[in-house]
């Protein structure tokens, strides 16, 4: 009699230690009475009635997915791996048990389809130029997807696109024409302002016949004068040089 009575009384003592459950701040418990929802309870001390109800914990914290990379075929014809991360948290509880079976696998499927369907709608040039206007509508196109169960999405980030070698070749001899082509612009203008002002200095020594003589004598200096120069000049008058030209 007495090890029935100690039976019991442990059997009651494992049902009423089932009963009492912690919950972390960051954890809320879905509570299904007989199989039908019944609420959310957390976090703290919660009381479930033993035999009746049954909870799932449900993690509220961000979490972070990798997306592995995707074969993806640009507009433009080039293939292209794509690998990205999704930031995403359970904001209704309910629905991420209710709505879904299993909120993690189906996020994450759907975060593969999106980004083989995003990227594929741009060129080349855009997805390597554009990838902060790509990850806004990847972030806005998978958070209304995945609104229905309870899930809010709040960023994507594409990480790495991998370019084929042959591409990878082609860009860097695009990247050196375009280079070389602003270097010789660069040049051309250096030339262009160059000519210009030996036109404006030329237009200025014309005007004034004094400033020419000076020119020539400084000229003529800076020619002769110094250490191990050993140039002699003799002087022409200018005035000589107008007589030839008649």
């Amino acid at each position: 009699m007495l090890s029935i009575f100690l039976f019991t009384l442990s059997l009651l003592a494992i049902f009423l230690l089932n009963s009492f459950k912690i919950l972390k701040e960051f954890e809320r418990a879905v509570i299904f009475r007989l199989g039908r929802f019944t609420g959310t309870r957390g976090p703290g001390l919660i009381i479930l009635i033993p035999g009746l109800e049954r909870m799932v914990r449900v993690d509220l914290r961000t979490v972070t997915m990798d997306v592995p990379s995707q074969d993806i075929i640009t507009r433009d014809n080039v293939t292209l791996k794509v690998n990205g991360v999704v930031y995403f948290r359970v904001h209704v509880p309910d629905r991420s048990i209710i709505a879904v079976e299993n909120y993690l696998a189906a996020t994450a499927q759907i975060a593969q389809t999106t980004l083989r369907s995003v990227i594929g709608q741009f060129e080349l040039d855009q997805i390597l130029s554009q990838r902060e206007q790509i990850n806004i509508k990847l972030q806005s196109i998978l958070d209304e997807q995945t609104e229905p169960w309870g899930i809010k999405v709040s960023a994507v980030e594409v990480k790495a696109i991998d370019l084929p070698i042959e591409m990878q070749r082609a860009m860097a001899k695009q990247a050196q024409a375009e280079r070389d082509k602003r270097a010789k612009i660069i040049s051309a203008d250096g030339e262009y302002e160059a000519a210009k002002r030996l036109a404006e200095a030329a237009h200025i020594l014309d005007s004034s016949p004094n400033a020419i003589v000076l020119r020539y004598l400084d000229t003529m200096k800076d020619i002769s004068a110094g250490d191990g120069k050993t140039t002699t000049f003799f002087p022409i008058p200018v005035d000589f040089l107008s007589i030839l030209k008649r």
